[in-house]
């Protein structure tokens, strides 16, 4: 009888001690949440149909600068004489294309290829490399900025294409990039034809966004304001890869060992100094600047400072004058 009783009462505590205490904590949650996009990200949508080809003859071709030492007396100059009259020159770029334009983490100040091309324009404007005042824009913005004058110029890595030039008028080519597409290292996608089913960032208002859905129809375009917003979801893995031109994805994989560049060119990009369509005198000066740096060895040393990651400098790009 003890012995029953004995296990009767170690069954009952057992029962007992099993028993979820009313007033038990409840358990934490596990669940993932997935980091939120940047701010002015969303997903562009498919166009309806193939995008059409960007065609017109001789695109990059622009005005030739004003011959020095001639008989013939200059022609009027009104936006250079009034920019010298002014006494600044008001540049749009970014701050999140490294090697082209960026702050220095240390001086907080400018710096990369595009700024120091505008900053050879202001040397020969005014003597002064420094009589410059930027204009922080997204690609969205440049051609309007250009349009109201609120800008005298934008250099920031603007591909010249036919469309553009319905709307403002572009420098000679200053920086010749190609398209390709940057991933993590292992991902397994080589090339714009793996990116089918994927999801790739690029800049709204960019010829990034039209041609990656003219090449790659199946593949799902994330847009976001800046290159650098890219980097960060293409780090977060909220997608798969970044498509644009070799020259800006370089400077993101500068900032991180696990990406890589992959692919061939989707297209050449010629870069071009934005400039207003009514304002040819200024197109002819900032020619004859890109015409002096091409002659005297500072294009070659610009690239030198900056984008030796491309490997050796080949050389600035030939001008092609329209006149």
């Amino acid at each position: 009888m003890k012995r029953i009783l004995a296990v009767g009462i170690l069954v009952t505590s057992l029962v007992v001690g099993c028993a979820t205490p009313e007033n038990a904590p409840p358990q934490a949650e596990t669940t993932f949440t997935e980091p939120p996009l940047p701010d002015g990200a969303s997903v562009a949508a498919r166009p309806t149909e193939s995008p059409a080809d960007d065609e017109c003859a001789r695109p990059t071709a622009s005005l030739r600068p004003l011959q020095a030492g001639t008989d013939a007396p200059p022609p009027p100059q009104p936006t250079v004489d009034a920019l010298r009259a002014k006494g600044r020159l008001v540049v749009g770029l970014d701050t999140g294309s490294n090697l082209f334009s960026f702050r220095d983490p240390m001086t907080g100040q400018l710096v990369g290829f595009d700024v120091d091309i505008a900053r050879e324009v202001s040397r020969d404007l005014f003597g002064d490399p420094n009589r410059l005042d930027f204009r922080i824009l997204t690609s969205a913005q440049r051609l309007e900025a250009l349009q109201d004058s609120s800008v005298d110029m934008v250099v920031k890595t603007m591909t010249i294409t036919c469309a553009r030039r319905k709307d403002v008028q572009f420098s000679t080519v200053y920086f010749q990039a190609q398209h390709r597409v940057l991933v993590v290292q292992g991902s397994g996608i080589r090339g714009v034809e793996d990116l089918a089913g994927k999801r790739v960032c690029a800049v709204e208002g960019t010829t990034s966004l039209r041609r990656v859905q003219r090449v790659q129809p199946a593949a799902t375009v994330v847009t976001v304001p800046m290159w650098s917003d890219c980097l960060v979801v293409l780090q977060q893995r909220q997608v798969d890869a970044i498509s644009t031109d070799d020259a800006i994805l370089a400077g993101l994989a500068a900032q991180d060992p696990y990406l890589e560049i992959v692919g061939d060119s989707l297209s050449p990009e010629p870069y071009g100094v934005g400039i207003n369509k009514n304002n040819e005198d200024l197109v002819r000066f900032v020619n004859g600047t890109l015409a002096r740096i091409r002659s005297d060895g500072t294009w070659n040393r610009i690239y030198d400072r900056w984008l030796t990651v491309l490997g050796p400098s080949p050389g600035p790009p030939s001008a092609t004058y329209s006149d």
